[in-house]
């Protein structure tokens, strides 16, 4: 089947429109840019002595916000280890045939898909510690973005699961695997191929939102990029704002930009790996016994 079935492919005179717009918007970009850039070197933004403090090992601004990255990838690298293994504890749970697993497993999904994050994190932080739960900053932080992640991620694998083709598990029930073999060896493998860009993408949205340890004084690199304005407002007025604020959204768009790579890496490795592993010959677990109970796979 042709893969231009969804769509006409364009004339000369639609490709003539497509290239007139397509030139038309980078004029208006371009235009955009050099307006925001002419603007900030009318005011003195774009001085050179503004912007040597960020690499002025003596102004402490290097230093600093190289603590404040580390702060934020240590809790940003906790939620994401726990909040992914619980959310896929959750969707293995909810995808349960028994009532009794699957219902509170989809109460406790919905419930903390629905309360706002920065609500998790001031419970955490205020109230745990009132039933003899002790808590700092980072912990409050850290469960907090678990709790919030695992819930959005358990649904990312539930439809990753549920995306893999019926026949894939009928086959493997019919070769006599027990539905934790399908799950492990047949399901999951396939669907987080699938939904991996989405899942890579909850990743960085969670990172981003470590930003919230703000709010509980979690020295991340969004409050010490804050700090560090106040600091030098205090000094020299409002000379270093604009620096200090790029300078850190500079490397929360490095540091997704990386973690993207990253995922992209995996998913062509896995996809090379799925193209060998389907030239080979399959041996079977060695305690799969044919003509085995089986089941249909579970649906919410």
């Amino acid at each position: 089947m042709s893969a231009t079935v969804l769509f006409d492919v364009p004339g000369p005179r639609a490709r003539r429109r497509q290239r007139i717009g397509t030139a038309v918007g980078a004029v208006v970009v371009l235009a955009l840019l050099g307006l925001g850039l002419w603007r900030l070197a009318i005011n003195g933004q774009l001085d050179p002595a503004r912007w040597a403090i960020l690499f002025d090992p003596n102004t402490n601004v290097p230093q600093a916000l190289g603590e404040a990255l580390v702060n934020t990838l240590q809790v940003a690298a906790v939620g994401m280890i726990a909040a992914t293994v619980l959310g896929a504890f959750l969707a293995v749970g909810r995808l349960s045939d028994h009532a009794w697993v699957r219902v509170p497993v989809i109460a406790v999904i919905e419930f903390f898909r629905a309360v706002p994050l920065l609500v998790l994190i001031l419970f955490c932080l205020l109230f745990l510690p009132t039933v003899g739960i002790p808590m700092t900053a980072f912990r409050a932080l850290a469960l907090g973005l678990t709790l919030y992640n695992m819930a959005v991620l358990a649904e990312i694998f539930r439809a990753g699961i549920l995306s893999v083709d019926r026949g894939q598990s009928e086959a493997a029930f019919a070769l006599g695997m027990r539905k934790t073999q399908v799950m492990t060896t047949v399901l999951l493998p396939q669907a987080v191929r699938r939904m991996l860009p989405v899942l890579v993408a909850q990743l960085v949205v969670l990172l981003k939102d470590s930003s919230l340890g703000f709010i509980v004084s979690y020295l991340e690199l969004l409050r010490q990029a804050r700090s560090l304005v106040e600091f030098f407002n205090s000094r020299f007025g409002d000379l270093y704002t604009f620096q200090i604020y790029v300078a850190a959204a500079l490397i929360y768009i490095v540091v997704n930009v990386l973690l993207s790579q990253v995922a992209r890496s995996i998913e062509k490795r896995t996809r090379r790996s799925a193209k060998a592993a389907a030239t080979e010959d399959v041996e079977l677990p060695a305690d799969v016994q044919m003509g085995g109970g089986g089941g249909a796979v579970p649906h919410v």
